[in-house]
């Protein structure tokens, strides 16, 4: 009642004003025009349903929803400090910054990381330390069956389609892996136009629906494939098992963001949300992946093929090691995706709670490959959160061979880690379809930006190495990475973790292993060692699936 009192009160004084106004001057009309707005607000208030806190407080609570509206950048500009903003805290977006523009990024003072923190890890420098290897470091990408190997660099540009990003942002990007000749990867979202026009080396990256190659019933279009592969600037391709962030789902692409350039080149309904099957129709088990590979190769006149995945069951991989083994069909390399990666749009509870983060991911992998003995013959790139030097030279000792980098690229572009990456409203031009924010993006400069990024990140990580008196990646071992487990103790990764040896789970899989390599099958994807042949050995559930529209019996 005193709610209603107030708004009524409101309206008699805005009545007031407005006779004020009539006989007095019209100067009063600063205060009418302010109590009228005030009054319709409060009555809307008053009678909407949906926003209880405003039938309560009419007005008042309209603080409640702009206060939560400039919460992430009051968080981001003015509380969180340099080392603790997630999921890049100001320390690395700065130093990005300033290795993107060109400036010098050294800091004061000393380390402002707890360095007796558990989980504080860092590298074994050396005495005899020595000069910075001369030259560029690269990695040879393609097998026995390859007829057309790819020396790869050692840090990347990783998955980001178009549409996603804006056509200014892939321009900027593939431009800058031109000039510093390291490879760009595509995304699921296909080959564009703009993956094209600068001519750097790009990884073909084939998801769940086959865009740029796809029938109109979604399935893949070999024809295309073969087509398209045959461009000079495609060196490999990658199919998308899963993504990091979202393992177990496939690529969403808000409507907001599907234009009418994007609908015709992927081949679906402009303005609606697209989402990618969570699985592919093209294999259905591992050594149908094999075939696939194969058969991709042989499409694309050789090229290295591989696959991209975020590690969830050891025993899933362990069955397409197997298949790799049974059919003598290997890809040419594996791109290991941390569950801390990024991504444009997914559900919360998936980026949080769903895959192996980066650092097990990548090790299972490895350690993997190294059982059946084909490590060899397979390189392994990592993506996940690389940003800098070390993070290179610690997923090198992980496992991995080469390494890519979205998030951290896209700061180099000019992101300023906004999330606005869904709203088809980036402020910076960089993830959005709307050409009137994407023309702020300028692609000379922002080209030379990703250029000068990749360069120093690798200078960077050239120097940690010749700092451990090494000569070369190669070098590294994983006794020269330390963990702080506790409270004065720290631990090697060569002691933290379990490292097979050539061939070990063929002849002799260790115990740790032994569970999941016995589930582990060539002809279907086992979850866990627990998983079953026999339906009817399960325990029984008491959970059903029913329609939306139908109550669930009790």
């Amino acid at each position: 009642m005193m709610r209603w009192l107030a708004v009524a009160a409101l309206w008699v004084l805005g009545a007031a004003s407005i006779a004020l106004v009539a006989v007095e001057s019209p100067w009063w009309l600063f205060l009418t025009v302010p109590l009228l707005l005030i009054a319709v607000t409060g009555a809307h208030d008053l009678l909407q349903r949906r926003h209880s806190i405003l039938r309560n407080y009419p007005v008042l609570g309209h603080f409640r929803f702009l206060l939560e509206s400039v919460r992430p950048e009051i968080q981001q500009y003015f509380i969180e400090r340099d080392y603790d903003g997630t999921p890049y805290d100001r320390n690395t977006r700065t130093t990005i910054y300033e290795r993107a523009k060109g400036v010098k990024d050294v800091d004061p003072f000393g380390t402002e990381r707890d360095v007796y923190r558990p989980g504080y890890e860092f590298v074994c420098h050396s005495i005899a330390a020595q000069p910075a290897p001369e030259g560029v470091p690269r990695v040879r990408i393609g097998g026995p069956s390859c007829a057309q190997p790819y020396d790869m660099a050692i840090f990347n540009v990783s998955a980001m389609s178009f549409g996603a990003l804006s056509a200014n942002a892939i321009r900027a990007l593939n431009g800058g892996a031109a000039k510093g000749g390291f490879a760009h990867d595509t995304g699921e979202g296909g080959l564009s136009p703009y993956h094209l026009e600068a001519g750097g080396d790009l990884i073909w990256e084939l998801g769940t629906a086959y865009f740029g190659c796809r029938t109109h019933d979604g399935h893949f279009d070999a024809a295309a494939f073969a087509k398209k592969a045959a461009a000079p600037s495609v060196k490999c391709i990658s199919i998308k098992l899963s993504q990091g962030a979202k393992p177990g789902l496939g690529g969403v692409m808000p409507g907001s963001k599907v234009t009418r350039e994007i609908a015709e080149m992927r081949m679906v309904e402009a303005g609606t949300t697209v989402v990618s099957p969570p699985s592919h129709n093209r294999f259905h088990t591992p050594e149908g992946l094999c075939e696939f590979i194969a058969e991709l190769r042989e499409l694309s006149g050789g090229k290295p093929v591989g696959f991209k995945l975020c590690v969830g069951s050891r025993s899933e991989f362990l069955g397409i090691c197997k298949a790799m083994v049974a059919t003598g069909i290997a890809p040419d390399f594996i791109l290991v995706d941390g569950a801390e990666g990024g991504t444009g749009a997914a559900p919360i509870e998936f980026e949080d709670s769903v895959g192996m983060p980066l650092t097990e991911g990548l090790m299972t992998v490895h350690n993997a490959l190294v059982g059946v003995d084909l490590r060899d013959d397979i390189r392994i790139g990592a993506a996940g959160k690389v940003a800098e030097g070390f993070d290179i030279v610690k997923r090198v000792i992980q496992g991995a061979d080469f390494t890519l980098a979205a998030r951290a690229m896209m700061m180099a572009v000019g992101c300023i880690q906004a999330q606005q990456c869904h709203t088809n409203r980036c402020p910076v031009g960089v993830a959005t379809q709307d050409p009137k924010r994407a023309r702020a993006l300028d692609v000379p400069d922002k080209t030379e930006r990703v250029y000068r990024f990749q360069r120093s990140v690798v200078e960077n990580a050239k120097q940690f190495v010749s700092s451990m008196g090494l000569k070369s990646f190669d070098d590294l071992h994983p006794a020269m990475l330390m963990r702080t487990v506790g409270p004065n103790h720290s631990v090697s990764y060569a002691d933290l973790y379990e490292w097979l040896t050539p061939g070990q789970l063929l002849s002799d899989p260790p115990a740790s292993w032994l569970d999941d390599w016995a589930a582990a099958r060539a002809d279907r994807f086992v979850l866990s060692s627990l998983q079953v042949d026999d339906p009817t050995d399960r325990p029984p559930t008491h959970i059903m699936m029913t329609s939306p529209h139908n109550s669930l019996a009790v």
